[in-house]
């Protein structure tokens, strides 16, 4: 499988090179720099000569036209014959292969706007359904899409000037000036994918493995609108090609890799992360253990880099499906959220919090006992933050009915973990809010249990002398050091 999956890759990638070569032209010129679709061929088993044109039992043979030069007026498909309406069709495909220099407005605007209503034409006649298109147009469609759509992306924002990349959230999102283009261009692309009429077995062969990897590195694309359109049309491939499916989640797995070990910089993590989270509902039960692994190796992980808060909340709905899915994911799922812990991004920290109580809402009593232990460390640490926001969304953990049940339960084991924590709140920490809010988790744990409430405060009370002890010892020692140097001085 894995030899046909690289057989197919580098066909493909022969076939874009074919358009890269031909396509080009020196600067200077002229305006028009793509070639004609006709030198574009990829050989299939059901194409044994290069060129030669598809024959279909139920529908007549369609020869190739020959290549365009120059983008010439044709009439409108649905003005044309039924029984010409295929040539046609391939004809205003070569038209849409010829590529323009968008970053001048005035550079062949009359040549844009032409291959602009001829897409959308072509967009009007696949959504109408009017006429089922034949294999060989459909192959020369994906080919017209490929070489619109991929295409080398210009250098990221923080690549430019070679400095340290700022915070994501404050740079400005790019508008990729060809996308009154590209937009139609995807548009094709889904409106054939969601089509009625699309065979499946036919469309594989030419939407395959390489084509969907080319579609994901368009992810990282800066431009939102190129993401959010993406988006939709690798959901719609996974839904309707289900030959690729393990594919397409392995493929987004690499992504993640790359992303969380080596660059930290990628565009389209949060659209990936909502592919998935709407995959991971679909998901049957019982879970396979593939899924249970691309959970700790894929999304766990994907806790670690800075840029976290670019995608959380996707990635927050994704371990909480999971979770719903299969309860018993909970310890896994809490301790990969300590195991990525941050200990000096406060932000992260209320968003990692916020993650937490979502994931305990799910989270049943057996596996709440195997991590409480370290879980309630973690929330202690927090409760005493001197960030006011990362104390404070620790203890509306209180507010959750839920979650209260489960410490009511193991009060013995969770109440003399925190209770330190919550009397040096009650002291000295410097928020009133947080100081407030401490102050009625500590009386809700009263109210549970008054004896092993006492119990905690003779305890606190006991250590607390143990260590005042301790500091007077160290004083005193300090001291006779000071009074020994002073004689020998």
């Amino acid at each position: 499988m894995f030899k046909k999956i690289i057989k197919g890759s580098k066909k493909y990638s022969k076939s874009n090179s074919t358009v890269t070569d031909t396509g080009s032209r020196p600067p200077g010129s002229g305006n028009l720099v793509s070639g004609p679709i006709t030198n574009v061929v990829v050989n299939h088993a059901s194409r044994p000569g290069q060129g030669a044109p598809t024959t279909n039992s139920s529908s007549p043979v369609v020869q190739l036209p020959p290549p365009m030069t120059t983008i010439e007026p044709l009439p409108l498909l649905r003005d044309t014959p039924v029984s010409e309406r295929q040539t046609l069709f391939l004809r205003k495909l070569q038209i849409c292969c010829f590529l323009f220099d968008f970053n001048d407005v005035l550079k062949s605007a009359r040549e844009k706007e032409f291959k602009r209503q001829t897409l959308l034409e072509l967009v009007d006649f696949i959504q109408s359904g009017s006429s089922k298109i034949t294999e060989i147009c459909q192959e020369e469609m994906i080919k017209m899409i490929g070489v619109n759509i991929f295409r080398s992306l210009p250098p990221a924002s923080h690549e430019n000037t070679g400095q340290v990349a700022s915070d994501p959230e404050e740079e400005e999102h790019y508008l990729d000036p060809s996308w009154p283009h590209l937009q139609i261009v995807y548009e094709l692309l889904l409106r054939y994918v969601v089509c009625t009429d699309t065979d499946t077995r036919v469309a594989k062969k030419f939407i395959g493995h390489s084509f969907v990897l080319k579609l994901l590195d368009l992810f990282e694309s800066e431009d939102i609108r190129e993401r959010e359109l993406l988006k939709t049309i690798l959901h719609r491939i996974y839904g309707k090609f289900m030959v690729h499916r393990p594919f397409i989640r392995k493929a987004i797995n690499n992504i993640f890799y790359r992303f969380i070990y080596e660059t930290e910089r990628h565009s389209g993590i949060g659209e990936l992360l909502e592919i998935l989270g709407s995959i991971i509902n679909g998901f049957a039960l019982p879970m396979k253990e593939e899924h249970k692994l691309f959970l700790v190796r894929g999304l766990i992980p994907l806790h670690k880099p800075k840029p976290i808060v670019m995608y959380h909340q996707q990635l927050s709905y994704c371990i909480t499906q999971f979770v719903e899915k299969d309860y018993k994911l909970a310890d896994t799922v809490i301790r990969g959220l300590l195991k990525y812990w941050p200990m000096t991004n406060c932000q992260k920290e209320v968003l990692f919090l916020g993650e937490l109580e979502e994931v305990l809402e799910a989270t049943q009593s057996a596996e709440f006992k195997r991590c409480m232990v370290p879980l309630f460390r973690q929330i202690a640490r927090c409760l005493n933050s001197l960030h006011f926001q990362v104390a404070e969304r620790a203890l509306f953990l209180w507010n959750n009915e839920h979650i209260v049940s489960l410490i009511s339960l193991n009060r013995q084991v969770i109440l003399p973990i925190i209770f330190e924590a919550l009397e040096r709140n009650t002291r000295s920490h410097w928020n009133q809010a947080v100081h407030g809010l401490t102050l009625n988790v500590r009386k809700m744990f009263m109210e549970m249990d008054v004896e092993l409430f006492d119990e905690c405060q003779r305890e606190f009370a006991e250590k607390e002398a143990r260590a005042q002890e301790v500091e007077e010892k160290r004083q005193m020692t300090w001291k006779k050091l000071a009074d020994l140097t002073a004689e020998r001085g």
